[in-house]
């Protein structure tokens, strides 16, 4: 296959501080999977640093690295959320979310300093977080009847599949986790099963 089926996020939650000109700057990285996560972590920051200035944050999602948000909570318009996301965008990190709280240390920092700030910031953050290569994934649903359990199972052990669950009855079940550069040869072998049916479920 030519196309890549791994991308880069960061490998733990992590925490770090930067100070300048007395503002205080505290980021946070988070490993993410979908946009719902986003707004728990926001409210759990918030409420540990209710007297903050700001919460500004940048995410990024998908193994095709196509979803992005920024927000800069009130601080001049591209001084904040974009900064964040430039770093994402740089070291070419997806899953995951950024936020920076800010204390306003009584100096203005001035347009660059702040952006300087953020980006410094989180750069610091994503090194404290460490980065991991992931491998990216289809997930399938394959029901089979219980006789087919020895043909089926072959097949997962030779293309090295994940098992993510499975029921076994008089018709059994199993979720699997694909790579994404091996999907087209282990759906055909697994269709070229009789009385086999494979459902797409989603990418991860």
């Amino acid at each position: 296959m030519l196309f890549d089926d791994t991308f880069l996020t960061v490998k733990q939650q992590a925490e770090s501080v930067f100070t300048d000109k007395g503002s205080k700057f505290i980021a946070f990285a988070f490993p993410i999977t979908n946009e719902a996560d986003i707004k728990p972590l926001l409210l759990q920051l918030k409420a540990i640093h209710p007297k903050a200035n700001h919460h500004c944050w940048a995410m990024r999602l998908g193994p095709d690295r196509t979803i992005f948000k920024v927000n800069d909570d009130g601080e001049p318009s591209g001084t904040a959320g974009r900064p964040i996301l430039n770093v994402l965008l740089s070291k070419n990190i997806t899953n995951t979310l950024v936020v920076v709280v800010r204390y306003f240390g009584g100096r203005l920092l001035g347009v660059p300093g702040l952006i300087s700030a953020y980006k410094t910031a989180t750069e610091q953050v994503i090194a404290a977080a460490g980065v991991i290569e992931q491998v990216s994934n289809d997930v399938y649903s394959v029901e089979f009847d219980y006789l087919q359990m020895n043909d089926v199972m072959r097949i997962v052990k030779e293309e090295g599949l994940i098992i993510i669950s499975q029921t076994a009855d008089n018709t059994c079940t199993i979720t699997i986790a694909v790579r994404k550069s091996k999907v087209n040869q282990t759906i055909d072998r697994l269709n070229g099963l009789s009385n086999i049916r494979v459902k797409f479920l989603y990418s991860s």
